[in-house]
Protein backbone atom coordinates (compact mmCIF):
# COMPACT_ATOMS: atom_id res chain seq x y z
CA UNK A 1 0.00 0.00 0.00
CA UNK A 2 1.38 3.40 -0.97
CA UNK A 3 1.62 6.38 1.36
CA UNK A 4 -1.06 9.03 1.23
CA UNK A 5 0.08 12.07 -0.73
CA UNK A 6 0.02 15.44 1.01
CA UNK A 7 -2.63 17.95 -0.10
CA UNK A 8 -1.76 19.71 -3.37
CA UNK A 9 -2.68 23.27 -4.29
CA UNK A 10 -4.00 22.86 -7.82
CA UNK A 11 -6.72 25.23 -8.99
CA UNK A 12 -6.41 28.97 -8.47
CA UNK A 13 -9.37 31.26 -7.70
CA UNK A 14 -9.85 32.31 -11.33
CA UNK A 15 -10.15 28.68 -12.48
CA UNK A 16 -12.64 27.90 -9.70
CA UNK A 17 -14.76 31.01 -10.26
CA UNK A 18 -14.71 30.31 -14.01
CA UNK A 19 -15.81 26.72 -13.45
CA UNK A 20 -18.76 27.45 -11.16
CA UNK A 21 -19.82 30.54 -13.13
CA UNK A 22 -19.89 28.49 -16.32
CA UNK A 23 -21.81 25.69 -14.58
CA UNK A 24 -24.36 28.26 -13.39
CA UNK A 25 -24.69 29.86 -16.82
CA UNK A 26 -25.21 26.52 -18.55
CA UNK A 27 -27.79 25.34 -16.02
CA UNK A 28 -29.66 28.64 -16.15
CA UNK A 29 -29.81 28.65 -19.94
CA UNK A 30 -30.75 25.00 -20.23
CA UNK A 31 -33.30 24.66 -17.46
CA UNK A 32 -34.51 28.08 -16.26
CA UNK A 33 -34.41 30.80 -18.89
CA UNK A 34 -36.67 30.91 -21.93
CA UNK A 35 -34.85 30.22 -25.20
CA UNK A 36 -34.31 33.33 -27.29
CA UNK A 37 -35.30 35.81 -24.58
CA UNK A 38 -32.77 38.54 -23.74
CA UNK A 39 -31.66 36.96 -20.41
CA UNK A 40 -30.95 33.65 -22.24
CA UNK A 41 -28.90 35.48 -24.88
CA UNK A 42 -26.92 37.57 -22.37
CA UNK A 43 -26.14 34.58 -20.17
CA UNK A 44 -24.99 32.75 -23.32
CA UNK A 45 -22.73 35.64 -24.28
CA UNK A 46 -21.40 35.77 -20.72
CA UNK A 47 -20.64 32.03 -20.90
CA UNK A 48 -18.72 32.53 -24.16
CA UNK A 49 -16.83 35.45 -22.59
CA UNK A 50 -15.96 33.27 -19.60
CA UNK A 51 -14.49 30.68 -21.97
CA UNK A 52 -12.53 33.42 -23.72
CA UNK A 53 -11.11 34.52 -20.36
CA UNK A 54 -10.25 30.90 -19.49
CA UNK A 55 -8.48 30.46 -22.82
CA UNK A 56 -6.37 33.54 -22.08
CA UNK A 57 -5.69 32.26 -18.54
CA UNK A 58 -4.64 28.97 -20.09
CA UNK A 59 -1.77 30.85 -21.72
CA UNK A 60 -0.70 33.21 -18.93
CA UNK A 61 -2.20 31.82 -15.72
CA UNK A 62 -0.86 29.83 -12.82
CA UNK A 63 0.99 26.55 -13.33
CA UNK A 64 -1.93 24.10 -13.35
CA UNK A 65 -4.18 26.55 -15.19
CA UNK A 66 -1.82 26.73 -18.17
CA UNK A 67 -2.52 24.49 -21.13
CA UNK A 68 1.14 23.51 -21.24
CA UNK A 69 0.60 21.72 -17.90
CA UNK A 70 -2.13 19.41 -19.19
CA UNK A 71 -2.55 19.73 -22.97
CA UNK A 72 -3.78 16.31 -24.15
CA UNK A 73 -1.20 15.47 -26.79
CA UNK A 74 -1.62 12.08 -28.46
CA UNK A 75 1.45 10.88 -26.55
CA UNK A 76 0.07 11.98 -23.18
CA UNK A 77 -3.33 10.41 -23.89
CA UNK A 78 -1.72 7.17 -25.08
CA UNK A 79 0.63 6.99 -22.05
CA UNK A 80 -2.28 7.66 -19.68
CA UNK A 81 -4.46 4.98 -21.25
CA UNK A 82 -1.62 2.44 -21.35
CA UNK A 83 -0.89 3.07 -17.66
CA UNK A 84 -4.55 2.42 -16.84
CA UNK A 85 -4.52 -0.77 -18.91
CA UNK A 86 -1.49 -1.94 -16.88
CA UNK A 87 -3.45 -1.32 -13.70
CA UNK A 88 -1.51 1.80 -12.76
CA UNK A 89 -3.14 5.02 -11.64
CA UNK A 90 -0.88 7.79 -12.96
CA UNK A 91 -0.66 10.86 -10.73
CA UNK A 92 -1.60 14.14 -12.39
CA UNK A 93 -1.89 17.15 -10.10
CA UNK A 94 -4.12 19.09 -12.51
CA UNK A 95 -6.22 17.64 -15.32
CA UNK A 96 -5.29 14.20 -16.59
CA UNK A 97 -5.24 13.90 -20.41
CA UNK A 98 -8.80 12.55 -20.60
CA UNK A 99 -10.09 15.26 -18.27
CA UNK A 100 -8.29 17.82 -20.43
CA UNK A 101 -10.01 16.46 -23.55
CA UNK A 102 -13.37 16.79 -21.83
CA UNK A 103 -12.61 20.32 -20.63
CA UNK A 104 -11.62 21.40 -24.14
CA UNK A 105 -14.72 19.77 -25.64
CA UNK A 106 -16.99 21.52 -23.14
CA UNK A 107 -15.38 24.89 -23.80
CA UNK A 108 -15.61 24.38 -27.57
CA UNK A 109 -19.31 23.57 -27.24
CA UNK A 110 -19.93 26.73 -25.21
CA UNK A 111 -18.16 28.83 -27.86
CA UNK A 112 -20.14 27.14 -30.65
CA UNK A 113 -23.36 27.75 -28.72
CA UNK A 114 -22.45 31.42 -28.37
CA UNK A 115 -21.74 31.65 -32.10
CA UNK A 116 -24.87 29.82 -33.24
CA UNK A 117 -26.99 31.76 -30.76
CA UNK A 118 -25.60 35.06 -31.99
CA UNK A 119 -26.05 34.06 -35.65
CA UNK A 120 -29.72 33.38 -35.02
CA UNK A 121 -30.17 37.08 -34.27
CA UNK A 122 -28.57 38.25 -37.51
CA UNK A 123 -30.57 39.21 -40.61
CA UNK A 124 -28.98 36.42 -42.63
CA UNK A 125 -29.93 33.61 -40.23
CA UNK A 126 -33.06 34.95 -38.49
CA UNK A 127 -35.56 32.09 -38.33
CA UNK A 128 -33.15 29.60 -39.92
CA UNK A 129 -34.45 26.24 -38.72
CA UNK A 130 -31.24 24.33 -39.44
CA UNK A 131 -29.25 26.77 -37.29
CA UNK A 132 -31.85 26.56 -34.52
CA UNK A 133 -31.65 22.78 -34.58
CA UNK A 134 -27.85 22.89 -34.57
CA UNK A 135 -27.93 25.24 -31.56
CA UNK A 136 -30.33 22.94 -29.73
CA UNK A 137 -28.27 19.87 -30.60
CA UNK A 138 -25.10 21.56 -29.32
CA UNK A 139 -26.91 22.48 -26.09
CA UNK A 140 -28.11 18.91 -25.59
CA UNK A 141 -24.61 17.58 -26.30
CA UNK A 142 -23.18 20.04 -23.77
CA UNK A 143 -25.59 18.83 -21.09
CA UNK A 144 -24.76 15.18 -21.76
CA UNK A 145 -21.00 15.81 -21.71
CA UNK A 146 -21.28 18.02 -18.61
CA UNK A 147 -23.16 15.21 -16.85
CA UNK A 148 -20.49 12.73 -17.94
CA UNK A 149 -17.81 15.17 -16.71
CA UNK A 150 -19.47 15.47 -13.29
CA UNK A 151 -19.92 11.69 -13.01
CA UNK A 152 -16.30 11.12 -14.03
CA UNK A 153 -15.09 13.58 -11.37
CA UNK A 154 -16.98 11.62 -8.72
CA UNK A 155 -15.88 8.20 -9.97
CA UNK A 156 -12.26 9.22 -10.56
CA UNK A 157 -12.14 10.84 -7.15
CA UNK A 158 -13.10 7.53 -5.58
CA UNK A 159 -10.72 5.50 -7.74
CA UNK A 160 -7.81 7.87 -7.16
CA UNK A 161 -8.82 8.43 -3.52
CA UNK A 162 -8.84 12.18 -4.10
CA UNK A 163 -11.52 14.70 -3.19
CA UNK A 164 -11.82 16.10 -6.73
CA UNK A 165 -15.17 17.86 -6.36
CA UNK A 166 -14.09 19.49 -3.10
CA UNK A 167 -10.90 20.64 -4.83
CA UNK A 168 -12.95 22.63 -7.33
CA UNK A 169 -14.28 24.62 -4.36
CA UNK A 170 -11.10 24.90 -2.29
CA UNK A 171 -8.37 24.71 -4.95
CA UNK A 172 -6.58 21.96 -3.02
CA UNK A 173 -6.62 18.26 -3.87
CA UNK A 174 -6.79 16.19 -0.70
CA UNK A 175 -5.84 12.54 -0.88
CA UNK A 176 -7.14 9.85 1.45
Amino acid sequence: MSAIRPPERVWDPLVRVFHWSLVSAVLLNQFVLEEGDPPHRWIGYAAAALVGLRLLWGLIGTRHARFSDFWPTPGRVRAHLHAWLRGERPHTPGHNPLGALMMLALMALVLLLGLTGWLQGTDRFWGNEALQELHEGLANTLIVLAGLHAAAAIVMGRIERTRLVKAMFTGTKEHY
